[in-house]
């Protein structure tokens, strides 16, 4: 188990926690509350899951990457007083040639909750068909530039909750939708997250057949999965100027995490650290009558078995309208 990044990243984490359980609330913000009116919304954008994997093979390869060939995603959303839903659908054509980089299905679904200083959110994201880029880095006889996995399934269950140390912070107004911010608000914050994530591919080995060494187990690893339980400190801000808004949010923190490797004929269970990164950031106009924002977040998984490293990266951008009733 590789613990020299990760533990200080822990103990960064546990240094931030401390001052922000320390830290006096006095900052307040103003905000402009919408939360008795029904919020319906739209976005556009895309979603892409990108993951690498290390490994010290022979010769100068230790690392490939893996690309999903993402699409547009429409997503439509609802909001009322407490509770919000958001579903997302691919639309349009795949972004990249399906031949170069297998044909993507994506999904994700969402939901929140916020409650005083207290803000819960869950994630849902699945995304099947992949490519493992630069194919001659292992086999010099390929006529193609990309090795196909499209059966590779990449998985992320998400459940967040947050406790921001200003209890006049009303993350509603940092989101833009059931309200938004009249003036300047921060505040620090502490987030408690449950995760569940993996990399499934039907049972075939994740690294191409080349790279497969029998006397190395790790080579043949058809799935990947890991269940994490951490804390994530961080800062939140946003500000208003006229009508125009700018807002977000940034943390690290590291994750207890018991994970799994399995080839089909044998599975190894381990349990250790991995850094956690939670990042958002948003800008745009609101009125009381509707609002228009690009938001853009990123979210990081990772797990380790000895020289094995995974490591997937969640991040999208997308352009949210929406309209308030009432």
């Amino acid at each position: 188990m590789h613990l020299s990044l990760d533990w200080k990243v822990l103990f960064v984490s546990i240094g931030i926690t401390g001052r922000l359980l320390a830290q006096s609330a006095i900052d307040t913000v103003g905000i402009e509350d919408f939360r008795n009116q029904w919020v319906v919304y739209a976005d556009i954008g895309y979603n892409t899951a990108p993951f690498n994997i290390s490994y010290p093979f022979s010769g100068d390869l230790d690392n490939i990457e893996y690309r999903n060939n993402f699409r547009t995603i429409l997503g439509i959303g609802a909001a009322y007083k407490w509770f919000a839903v958001r579903v997302g659908i691919p639309i349009l054509k795949h972004y990249r040639p399906t031949d170069m980089y297998s044909k993507t299905d994506q999904f994700n679904i969402a939901l929140d909750y916020s409650y005083k200083n207290f803000y819960a959110d869950g994630q849902l994201n699945i995304c099947r068909g992949y490519a493992a880029l630069n194919a001659k880095q292992w086999n010099q006889n390929s006529s193609a530039e990309n090795e196909l996995f499209p059966s590779a399934l990449s998985y992320n269950l998400s459940i967040g909750a947050w406790y921001f140390r200003n209890k006049n912070f009303k993350i509603n107004a940092l989101l833009g939708k059931r309200a938004h911010c009249l003036k300047e608000g921060k505040t620090w914050y502490l987030r408690s997250n449950v995760s569940f994530f993996g990399l499934n591919n039907a049972g075939n080995p994740i690294f191409p057949i080349s790279l497969i060494n029998s006397q190395e187990i790790q080579t043949s690893a058809s799935k990947l999965e890991a269940y994490d339980l951490g804390l994530t400190p961080g800062y939140a801000y946003g500000t208003r100027l006229k009508n125009w808004q700018v807002s977000g949010w940034a943390g690290v923190g590291a994750v207890v995490q018991v994970k799994e490797y399995s080839t089909g004929q044998a599975e190894s269970l381990s349990l250790g650290l991995a850094p956690r990164f939670d990042i958002r950031l948003m800008g745009g106009y609101s009125v009381p009558q509707w609002f228009i924002f690009l938001i853009t977040d990123f979210d990081n998984k990772s797990m380790r078995f000895d020289d094995l490293d995974f490591r997937q990266y969640f991040y999208g951008i997308k352009l949210v309208m929406g309209k308030r009733f009432g």
